[in-house]
């Protein structure tokens, strides 16, 4: 992909993919047999890797323009690919201000290969769990091809 098409394409595409977004508030996960929330928090993290740090505009093209099917890969998740626990500072909001508190999060990952035309689309969801709060959408991760190798994004899903 030409990074000057994703540059043209990526301000429309993002006006359209987030307000998408904002209609789907909650998707039922058969693996948890739970609602999974679509809250500004997955949406921010497709657009940056840190706070503060935003992702390249290709990798964030990319994400934007397969995040449709987030909830479609949700909806249909039986089985459970990966998991991670880990300790990590979480924002929240105590006595109308803001904190950072350590927390256990706990990542989810289902990996999909979904047929699109006439080729395959493969993608993993990344479900998130802060202790004490509700399970929520946190990113969607394509493969991406590196030298004639196809490679998905692994290792850390509080950044990929």
């Amino acid at each position: 992909m030409k990074l000057e098409k994703t540059d043209n394409n990526l301000e429309k595409i993002k006006k359209n993919v987030e307000k998408e977004y904002k209609k789907i508030k909650k998707v039922f996960c058969p693996y948890f047999s739970e609602k999974i929330s679509f809250n500004r928090r997955g949406l921010k993290h497709i657009k940056f890797k840190k706070e503060k740090e935003a992702r390249n505009r290709q990798d964030q093209y990319i994400r934007l323009k397969n995040l449709y099917l987030a909830p479609k890969i949700i909806s249909k998740s039986h089985t459970l690919q990966e998991t991670r626990t880990e300790k990590g500072f979480v924002q929240v909001k105590t006595n109308s201000r803001n904190e950072k508190i350590l927390k256990q999060i706990n990542y989810y990952g289902f990996i999909a290969i979904l047929e699109e035309g006439n080729f395959q689309k493969r993608l993993k969801v990344i479900v998130r769990e802060v202790e004490g709060g509700q399970k929520h959408f946190w990113s969607i991760v394509p493969f991406w091809k590196n030298n004639r190798e196809i490679k998905l994004f692994s290792g850390n899903p509080k950044e990929d």
